[in-house]
């Protein structure tokens, strides 16, 4: 049985809402607000059919015990009171998962980042691969998907690639994917057709707002210099590239997509701010280490978390030894979703246990 106490809570909180909606409020308080109406509102709607269920059991029950009850009306309700009480049930477990506590974060756009790892070129190759199975899921979820700077590899795909995913809930689906990701198949160039191992890095970073992490311009180094590669004659002409050092942490960001140095600076200030702030959550989270690798792995990313064998169309996830022979709907982001899916249900189980303890 869930506590009233705690249901009443949200009623109440839900009931506030609407009549504070109701008035004249500032443009970003009626936001926040609303945002915050329209989460709690399916959790209302769970509790309402909680509770109706709990009174049918209820009235059931009285109906039964009561000895004034005839004998076929008795069996009836006796009959009728297994599915009622899974029915109880199946709400109760849907209410309790509506009332797990959610992640501040979950609702932030993401920064994605992605390195080859181990494997040259073919590391390069799958970094590429990684980076179109993101994309085209993100276009599925009708999230935008927009390259901040790449460096491609010599023989395709990406030395690194970093973008900004935006869509409502992008960092709640995505922030399981942080770890390394190992693939096994046979190279294009390999001739004697043995199968290959390499790696590639993904990070998945909330992206920072202004308020997140304040930048002292005393703690930054700013160089601009030439473009390198594609652009033409333009790049070599003008200083239109930026570096950016942040002197206490030797964080350096460097940024020359752009033919203009003033929105290569803004880019490269906002991959820096979102940097600082994954660091800030990464010391805070450190007391809680213990507790995340007993739900989806420690996130950290030197951890090993998923496995893509080519030779036997199989997807690993390490974490909660799941794995879908579904590996080219996987990487046409097609099934992903599975994957993530599971990992959500995972961290719920790990949460409700600990919260039960």
């Amino acid at each position: 049985m869930l506590p009233d106490q705690k249901l009443n809570a949200v009623v109440a909180r839900h009931a506030a809402l609407e009549r504070d909606l109701s008035g004249v409020l500032p443009p970003e308080i009626y936001v926040r607000l609303s945002r915050e109406f329209a989460e709690l509102t399916p959790v209302v709607e769970a509790v309402k059919s909680y509770r109706a269920a709990q009174r049918e059991l209820d009235d059931l029950a009285s109906l039964i015990a009561d000895p004034t009850t005839d004998a076929e009306m008795r069996s009836i309700a006796e009959a009728e009171r297994p599915d009622l009480e899974a029915r109880r049930a199946a709400l109760e477990q849907q209410l309790r998962l509506a009332l797990l506590p959610k992640d501040a974060m979950d609702e932030r756009n993401v920064i994605l980042e992605i390195r080859a790892g181990t494997g040259g070129d073919e590391a390069a190759l799958f970094a590429g691969d990684l980076f179109r199975m993101y994309e085209r899921y993100a276009a599925q979820q009708g999230w935008k998907v927009e390259i901040v700077t790449a460096s491609e590899g010599a023989m395709g795909g990406y030395k690194e690639i970093i973008a900004e995913i935006r869509g409502r809930g992008a960092f709640a689906k995505l922030k399981y994917e942080s770890g390394v990701h190992r693939v096994q198949r046979v190279p294009d160039t390999e001739a004697s057709g043995r199968i290959h191992t390499s790696t590639a890095t993904v990070a998945v970073l909330p992206e920072a707002q202004e308020i997140d992490a304040e930048i002292d311009d005393a703690d930054l180094k700013i160089d601009t210099l030439r473009s390198s590669g594609a652009g033409g004659q333009h790049v070599n002409k003008t200083e239109s590239a930026v570096r950016i050092t942040h002197i206490p942490t030797g964080i350096v960001v460097m940024m020359q997509e752009d033919r203009s140095q003033h929105r290569n600076r803004y880019k490269a200030m906002a991959v820096l701010r979102t940097r600082l702030y994954d660091l800030e959550r990464q010391k805070q989270e450190a007391a809680r280490a213990a507790e995340r690798r007993g739900q989806v792995g420690t996130g950290d990313r030197s951890e090993r978390i998923r496995t893509y064998n080519y030779p036997q169309g199989r997807v690993t996830d390490h974490r909660i030894n799941f794995t879908l022979y579904k590996l080219p709907q996987i990487m046409e982001g097609e099934a992903l979703g599975e994957i993530i899916d599971a990992l959500v249900a995972e961290h719920q189980a790990a949460q409700l246990a600990a919260e039960e303890a």
